[in-house]
Order: structure tokens, then sequence, then C-alpha cells
């Protein structure tokens, strides 16, 4: 990992604690899908349902960096740009 490297705790905390407001997918320069869940969360709060569809979303890519080894992870989410799950 070079300089510029995403530290896979950081993506992983900011996906279970933000992950609703899709900060996880900015962090990691993913900014069309940070603006799809950022804005399914604002719209869908007016039934309730998209920030919480959009949390558990984030929940569970936070877990999955968590549990990735390091290389694994920016192998992953660095290196090959895999954008969901």
């Amino acid at each position: 990992m070079g300089v510029g490297a995403k530290n896979k705790i950081v993506a992983g905390l900011l996906g279970i604690l933000l992950g609703w407001l899709g900060i996880h997918k900015f962090y990691l320069g993913y900014t069309k899908q940070g603006l799809i869940m950022l804005f399914v969360s604002i719209f869908g709060s007016l039934i309730k349902v998209g920030p919480f569809i959009m949390g558990i979303i984030g929940l569970i890519e936070g877990i999955l960096y968590l549990v990735k080894s390091d290389e694994d992870f920016y192998s992953t989410y660095v290196q090959n740009k895999k954008k969901w799950f």
C-alpha cells in the first residue's frame, strides 16, 4: 500500500456509524455510490424507510471492511474498485 491508501478501519467505522449517509463510499472514492446512498436517505426519509435501508447496507459493508485482511481490503476496494458489498 502506498501514499493515499485507504484505511480499512476508518472505512469500516464510517460504514457502521455513518453508512446511511454514504460517507464510507465518499472516503473510498466512490462518489456516485455515495451520492446514491445520500439521496436515497434524504428522499427516502419522506416515507421513513430510506435511512433505515441505507443504514443496513452501510452496517453490512462496514463489517465486511473490518473482517477482511488489510491486503484483501486493499485489493478488493482500492485497486479493483468493487463498489457494492
